[in-house]
């Protein structure tokens, strides 16, 4: 049990005994009580808001309902003063063996500390990357690729069940534009001289895969019509480029558990399903779409079309989910698309581009119709990122003709470095990613003062046993007030990790293990001015020992941390 559960349950006990005496009705909501550290460290080690919470539906006065409170917390060995602040928030301060129970804590659940049973019984879908399957991975899609993966293991260590999924754009003009894009590169393999015209794809990429075609079938295809080759040339490409994707995603350490294809949604009916289900619920209609707003279009004319009552739940109006000739608008296939993946999940998350803000009103919409109201679906926009070489915009990549690839970005710097970088921003932030800078050992780059902390911590350790020292937990009551202040930054990672689970937002373990990272530094550090604060003393060997007890635990929490973005704990640097 760590620190902060530990904690809340005292609360609730002490919430039961004034409740048994009858000062406290019996039967109020503690859902919005929380134990958390003060803003202001000064304040103590603990703080919690209940007696704001409670005392207005008990029908008493905050502060005198603190005072009651304050009085049976301050039964529990492990407090030893609470404190009323303001009109009756209350600030615990701990006793040394708060802080000796956690480091055993942290020991005790070695890489499982801060994993928890949160989301048991839920099932997450989570969306992520989905980029049209026309060319190699680019920058445009690793941001997301990152956030997508990062919060599903996040979401996994929280104890939901966990569905990554990839959703194939395989249907769409673009795939037919990749065929005749690859039909030239086959025409170019069986020798002939070829431009390629505006409008198709011109990376170099597909030229292996024209080579491939031309060895299979010759010069079959060569003047054939497009009718011809075009299905099956389509085929090839699009399942060339998904292994392509793969393969670059797997250079990050992706890997996805479902690659559902648009075309197969299409081909299975699952459009028409949709349709049905919602005119059988009057959320479907035919009706004219009204006029585009803000600008005047000579040609427009009212045409009947299905429409989804979008504006019924919350969308400014209602949206066609066929076009004029009978086919599927965009919205009405990944209307259709939502609606399969709620067949297997409770929860959806997609991550998108910012450049798909505008959609996200109405696909919401259509989940809250789907599902009566009860499914929860939620939208992560990640905005795109501004590459740099030392400050100066970096040149595009040759072999895709137009994008930097993910794969010239993990050649350069590494997986890690991309990973832990991508992770230092909100999503919906801008970001800079400097080649420079993510490589650069400074503390200036958190990529590197992270991973340089987890691997100090092993030069520690390897340098006390060379000296004949090794950890232990026998004379923890020798750490001091600076070792105790470490220790609570590292007992947060559990309430870190909830929380960041919570707001589907693993940026904040990044966040965290920089706080940490830094306050480790500085605890080494302090070690140059004050021998006795020295980690590893040969004339010492209680409180190095406990010293060494202490920084392989904040290690582990260090490592927990990065496991969870998927980025090494170096041991050393």
């Amino acid at each position: 049990m760590t620190l902060y559960t530990r904690f809340t349950q005292h609360l609730h006990t002490a919430l039961d005994a004034l409740e048994a005496s009858g000062f406290l009705p019996a039967g109020l909501n503690r859902g919005a009580l929380t134990v958390e550290p003060p803003r202001d460290p000064a304040h103590g080690d603990l703080a919690t808001n209940a007696a704001m919470v409670l005392a207005k539906p008990a029908g008493t006065n905050p502060r005198a309902l603190a005072e009651a409170i304050s009085a049976e917390l301050g039964k529990v060995d492990e407090v030893t003063a609470v404190e009323i602040a303001g009109p009756g928030f209350l600030n615990l301060r701990l006793a040394p063996s708060a802080w000796i129970e956690e480091l055993h804590a942290i020991a005790a659940a070695g890489a499982d500390y801060g994993r928890s049973e949160q989301g048991k019984g839920i099932t997450v879908n989570i969306e992520y990357v989905s980029a049209n399957p026309t060319g190699p991975m680019h920058m445009g899609h690793c941001r997301g690729a990152v956030v997508g993966d990062a919060l599903a293991t996040l979401l996994e260590y929280s104890g939901y069940k966990v569905i990554r999924e990839y959703y194939v754009n395989d249907a769409g003009g673009q795939v037919d534009t990749l065929a005749r894009s690859v039909h030239l590169r086959y025409r170019e393999a069986l020798g002939e001289t070829i431009e390629i015209p505006e409008g198709l794809y011109p990376g170099d990429y597909l030229i292996p895969l024209g080579q491939k075609l031309a060895a299979e079938f010759g010069d079959r295809y060569a003047a054939a019509p497009e009718a011809d080759w075009l299905v099956l040339f389509r085929t090839r490409a699009v399942a060339d480029m998904m292994d392509m994707i793969r393969a670059d995603l797997a250079l990050l350490g992706i890997h996805h558990d479902l690659f559902s294809s648009e075309a197969a949604v299409l081909a299975a009916g699952k459009p028409e399903a949709a349709e049905a289900e919602l005119r059988a619920r009057d959320l479907v209609y035919d009706g004219v779409l009204e006029a585009p707003k803000g600008k005047v279009i000579e040609d427009w004319e009212p045409v009947t079309l299905p429409l989804f009552r979008s504006t019924r739940f919350g969308d400014d109006q209602d949206r066609p989910i066929r076009k004029s000739d009978g086919s599927w608008t965009y919205f009405g296939i990944d209307l259709a698309y939502h609606f399969q993946k709620l067949q297997s999940a409770d929860e959806l998350i997609d991550i998108w581009g910012a450049d798909h803000a505008g959609t996200v009103k109405r696909i919401k919409a259509a989940v809250a119709a789907l599902t009566n109201g009860t499914g929860t679906f939620d939208v992560k926009l990640v905005q795109m990122v501004k590459l740099l070489r030392d400050g100066e915009p970096v040149k595009m990549s040759k072999r895709s003709g137009s994008f930097v690839t993910i794969a010239d970005m993990v050649e350069e710097v590494g997986k890690h470095a991309v990973r832990f970088t991508m992770l230092t921003r909100k999503a919906d932030a801008q970001m800079d990613f400097d080649f420079a800078k993510v490589v650069e050992a400074s503390k200036d780059n958190p990529v590197f003062y992270v991973q340089y902390a987890h691997a100090r911590i092993h030069s520690i350790m390897r340098k006390a046993q060379a000296e004949g020292l090794s950890a232990s937990p026998e004379h923890l009551e020798l750490l001091g007030a600076e070792e105790h202040a470490l220790i609570a930054l590292a007992a947060q990672f559990p309430r870190i990790v909830e929380s960041a689970a919570s707001n589907r937002e693993p940026h904040r373990i990044a966040f965290y293990l920089g706080d940490l990272a830094a306050a480790f530094h500085a605890f080494f550090n302090l070690g140059n001015d004050r021998p006795d604060k020295r980690i590893v003393m040969t004339h010492d060997a209680a409180t190095s020992s406990a010293r060494l007890f202490m920084v392989s635990n904040i290690g582990q929490v260090i490592a927990n941390g990065l496991a969870l973005m998927a980025v090494e704990a170096a041991t050393q640097m």
